[in-house]
């Protein structure tokens, strides 16, 4: 069997990284297809995944109209050279054109309701689209819900073992008080029109979590000199375990949220998503497990913050919480790799 990935954001090479070695290890051959944005190639290098780089991300909204056009078009001659029996994204577009257009089967993997353009330039092109279970639009006969969230391909204790060791290589106490925060650029096709946690608000979310801890910042622009020094000190491959031992997330990032509440860390998400109709991820996580909190308000949410800082109680609640989570959830790489093998035997 030949599949390909087309991976463009970091958080889809967690996504699809235990999917692909698991289908090498077992004989069947595997395309990446990347792009140079953020942390992406570097972790792909970092887990050892050859690929092969298709578009680098601009600084403007031109520029990146230019790469998505550039982007498909090296993408359709990546699926005719490699004819893969499965061709599997995580709602890029270019991947869907080209696998429609070379009549090689897709299956996309889509949790998020307020990706609306992505969505309609994608899913009449694909195969099978897979959403987790609350998922709130039907999408037809494609759909295939599953009783998970992405980051539990990644972050099920089937996949994810956190490894203090590896934190104290570089320079962090698994056992010490400390908070991850985490600040993202909002430069991405599907965050026009957003925005989160302002400058003033970002100071003064580190300056009150200092005062009981150790911060570490991680952030996908550049910070302001005076937060330098609370900059990431692990390499990006170790943020999980960096994430599993923290006693408090909090930031505007989409994904680490749901990440750290997966893990059963405190975490707390602040951004302009929060106060419309927000995503069923989140609301679920929120609402149904308690394992996140979402507040629109940004005072509100250093305050909480500072709050949930200072509980010593508060991260043994959140394990608990968690346990409920991973008994009623499952290992989404198996589940992927079941879809994989299925679709490509269907066509």
């Amino acid at each position: 069997m030949r599949v390909l990935f087309d991976v463009s954001h970091p958080a889809h090479v967690h996504l699809f990284r235990h999917a692909v070695q698991a289908l090498e290890r077992a004989g069947h051959e595997t395309l990446v297809t990347s792009r140079k944005k953020d942390l992406t190639t570097q972790l792909l290098d970092a887990y050892g995944i050859e690929h092969v780089p298709l578009s680098a991300k601009g600084d403007s909204k031109l520029s990146l109209v230019t790469e998505w056009t550039g982007r498909e078009l090296r993408m359709l001659r990546a699926v005719w050279s490699f004819d893969p029996d499965v061709v599997v994204s995580r709602l890029n577009p270019p991947a869907a054109h080209a696998s429609f257009a070379l009549n090689r089967p897709s299956v996309v993997f889509d949790d998020s309701e307020a990706a609306r353009g992505a969505a309609r330039i994608t899913h009449p092109f694909t195969d099978v689209i897979c959403t987790p279970t609350n998922y709130d639009r039907d999408l037809g006969p494609k759909q295939v819900r599953y009783d998970g969230f992405h980051e539990l391909a990644y972050l099920h204790p089937n996949r994810f073992d956190p490894d203090p060791e590896l934190l104290a290589r570089h320079g962090v106490d698994a056992d010490d008080r400390y908070a991850v925060v985490r600040f993202v650029s909002w430069g991405a096709h599907h965050d026009v029109g957003q925005q989160g946690l302002s400058d003033e608000a970002k100071r003064e979310l580190i300056d009150r979590l200092s005062e009981r801890g150790d911060v570490y910042i991680t952030s996908e622009s550049s910070l302001p000199p005076d937060l330098e020094r609370y900059r990431l000190p692990v390499p990006p491959e170790a943020i999980h375990d960096l994430l599993y031992h923290a006693d408090l997330y909090v930031g505007d990032s989409q994904t680490m949220a749901a990440e750290a509440g997966i893990l059963g860390t405190p975490a707390i998400r602040s951004n302009s998503f929060v106060a419309g109709d927000d995503m069923s991820n989140f609301v679920e996580l929120e609402r149904t497990y308690e394992l996140l909190e979402s507040i629109g308000d940004e005072r509100t949410a250093v305050e909480r913050a500072t709050e949930l800082f200072a509980d010593p109680e508060s991260t043994e609640t959140w394990r608990r919480k968690r346990d409920r989570l991973l008994e009623e959830k499952i290992d989404v790489t198996s589940f992927m790799l079941d879809v994989v093998r299925r679709t490509a035997r269907a066509n």
